[in-house]
């Protein structure tokens, strides 16, 4: 025989060897323990702002009042502020209505929101936070311009600059009707943003 032919029947003999070879190969796909299957899901949204966690759950310390500053209904302590840092504000026109005046606050790049603050709500004075551990105190809560904020509805739009805003807050302690006995109090009070 010719060294050709035997050159062509030993290519022909690994040709037909290979399949076989492969097919024994084992398979460790199908092995208790050896592999697994990640299903991966998520949602991309799109938000005029994102709410700096670091505000997101705060504790205002409004220190030590006397009683003596708080004598008569009305008398007010010192107020202390509160802030909400938004960040990541797109850069989208705003089209926003008061609730309770009507008026229309619109912009055509700046985002608008409104803020809204729900809280128990004093006995004597039901536009104050209620107070629990101390009596003839409550707290009132006022905007960046010291006008009232309403308790359990949407507040004032206001507009934002795309990228970083912060929101200020007042809490002031205040004299109520029912009767003055000090001791240490707390309140909590819930925030949540809309953005029309």
């Amino acid at each position: 025989m010719s060294w050709k032919i035997l050159a062509g029947l030993a290519g022909l003999m690994l040709a037909l060897g290979m399949p076989s070879a492969m097919a024994e190969r084992v398979d460790n796909w199908n092995v208790d323990g050896a592999h697994g299957v990640l299903h991966v899901r998520g949602a991309l949204t799109e938000s005029a702002c994102r709410l700096d966690m670091t505000t997101a759950r705060q504790t205002v310390e409004l220190g030590e009042i006397g009683t003596g500053r708080l004598l008569n209904m009305g008398d007010r302590g010192t107020p202390v502020a509160v802030t909400l840092r938004l960040y990541d504000c797109l850069r989208s026109g705003a089209r926003n209505r008061d609730l309770r005046t009507g008026n229309l606050t619109w912009d055509q790049i700046q985002p608008a929101v409104s803020v809204g603050f729900i809280a128990p709500a004093d006995a004597n004075s039901p536009s104050l936070i209620s107070v629990r551990g101390a009596s003839g105190l409550a707290l009132r809560l006022t905007d960046a311009a010291h006008r009232d904020v309403r308790l359990g509805s949407r507040g004032t739009p206001l507009l934002l600059t795309p990228g970083q805003n912060e929101l200020t807050y007042y809490v002031v302690p205040e004299r109520t009707a029912a009767p003055l006995i000090a001791g240490a109090y707390q309140a909590h009070v819930d925030f949540w943003l809309n953005y029309d």
